[in-house]
């Protein structure tokens, strides 16, 4: 049954090889069910609802993926989309967390529609390629960021807006805190330089149990602010999942700027399609599914999965779902067919039972990997061109990587960069290379900063 379901032999692999590979895929992407309640929480989500939400659609999405591409990848919340809905819409632009669920849910949408078609192919192709890569560079930073504030290492600095933490003030419970979110980081990458499978997953625990010593020791000492590290073992909590469940659909329009609105869903839908795009194609290659023409043959059906997976989240209660860059640990261990996926899936849905668990881990133990996180995503600067004959490119890419973590926006990064890429190639006299979709794009961006 499974060798008709996924055709085992064809891909050369066995049930076996594909079934560690889906277990080693889990490892590398079980951070999430710690960081997505943590990072989501800032947004006044019960942490339950969300993990909850974020095993089903990861469990939904990687199962859709096994069944109509029959690849290997697998899918959850995406980092970096995270932090755009909990710091910058629920945030900075100050709107409910149900409003920012139902924008996430639009994206889901129209993905579906682009999906069977091949205008989300077309729109991805209109976009250059340092600005796809900048756009990976910027959240990276912009992850580590939160990373660094989750921890407590950056902290507010009335003359430079951010600085370092005094560890020795309020060592007990900040700063205790801030220093095993340092030991944590190296734990964490130096299991990654070691290729240990699963190093971010290892490094949040062990960077926890670390932190429940502390306490036993009396070096870390709970106070009003600063709870106890240890866990209340008890069932999951079930019911919780209906604090977000079907919440996108309770939204008074009519209270929620139009404009800003439509900004936001284009910016999940922005980000969402060159994560997506880009880690397919990435892990694909590696796993040599390309054809002759450098073309992932499934990838229509993949992308319905993607966009399947965000619609059914956003109405569960979780932030933009999407195939994961982890997938390539799977495929690294063999995995070639949906059976890795599959298998994953399965996983993801078990998960539900250890909610209390990944609940109660800290954010100073869950902040290493956001940084890690940032590193891996970072990497793809090396890929923009920085010499004298792009610095078109090269300058805009730049400005969209900058923008990111200071303006604490992954929007205004995204807007920056598409409007320099304009300005900047009509200024050098190089129009030609601009596609009608950027000059849309620019003007767009631009009455969004007049009119807002």
């Amino acid at each position: 049954m499974l060798e008709k379901l996924f055709k085992l032999k064809e891909n050369k692999t066995d049930v076996r090889t594909e079934i560690a590979a889906g277990v080693t895929t889990f490892m590398t992407m079980a951070y999430i069910l710690a960081v997505n309640p943590s990072i989501l929480s800032a947004a006044g989500m019960d942490g339950t609802a969300v993990l909850i939400a974020t095993c089903l659609a990861s469990f939904i999405g990687t199962l859709c993926m096994a069944f109509m591409a029959n690849l290997p990848f697998a899918l959850s919340a995406a980092m970096g989309l995270n932090a755009y809905f909990a710091y910058t819409v629920c945030g900075a632009m100050g709107y409910p967390w149900q409003v920012a669920l139902l924008a996430v849910f639009i994206e889901g949408i129209i993905f579906l529609l682009l999906s069977l078609t091949n205008v989300r192919e077309a729109i991805f192709n209109a976009i250059p390629l340092s600005l796809k890569k900048a756009v990976s560079v910027g959240i990276g930073l912009f992850i580590a960021f939160i990373g660094l504030q989750n921890a407590g290492l950056a902290t507010d600095n009335a003359a430079t807006l951010v600085g370092l933490v005094n560890f020795r003030e309020n060592f007990s419970t900040s700063g205790i805190c801030a220093l095993l979110a340092v030991i944590g980081l190296f734990i964490t990458a130096s299991l990654h330089i070691r290729k240990v499978k699963g190093s971010m997953l290892i490094g949040i625990f062990a960077t926890w149990v670390l932190g429940m010593i502390c306490q036993l020791c009396g070096i870390y000492v709970p106070d009003e602010t600063h709870y106890s590290l240890f866990p209340s073992f008890h069932m999951t909590n079930f019911a919780a999942i209906g604090e977000t469940f079907g919440q996108c659909f309770n939204v008074d329009l009519h209270a929620v700027g139009i404009f800003n609105f439509i900004v936001v869903i284009f910016s999940f839908l922005f980000v969402d399609l060159f994560d997506t795009l880009g880690t397919l194609i990435g892990v694909s290659s590696k796993a040599g599914m390309l054809d002759k023409d450098g073309k992932l043959p499934a990838i229509k059906p993949a992308l319905l999965a993607d966009a399947i997976a965000t619609t059914a989240g956003a109405a569960l209660g979780t932030s933009t779902t999407t195939t994961f860059v982890e997938s390539a640990a799977g495929v690294g261990a063999g995995g070639r067919t949906g059976l890795t996926s599959m298998t994953t899936a399965v996983l993801f849905l078990v998960s539900i039972l250890l909610a209390p668990i990944f609940i109660a881990i800290p954010a100073f133990a869950t902040a290493p990997a956001l940084i890690m996180v940032g590193f891996l995503m970072f990497t793809s600067i090396t890929e923009i061109k920085f010499d004298a004959d792009h610095y078109c490119d090269a300058i805009s890419a730049y400005l969209c990587i900058l923008a990111m973590p200071l303006f604490y926006s992954v929007s205004e990064g995204i807007s920056i960069g598409v409007i320099s890429y304009v300005v900047l190639n009509l200024a050098a006299g190089k129009a030609k290379r601009i596609n009608i979709v950027m000059y849309v794009l620019a003007v767009l961006f631009i009455l969004k900063y007049v009119f807002l």
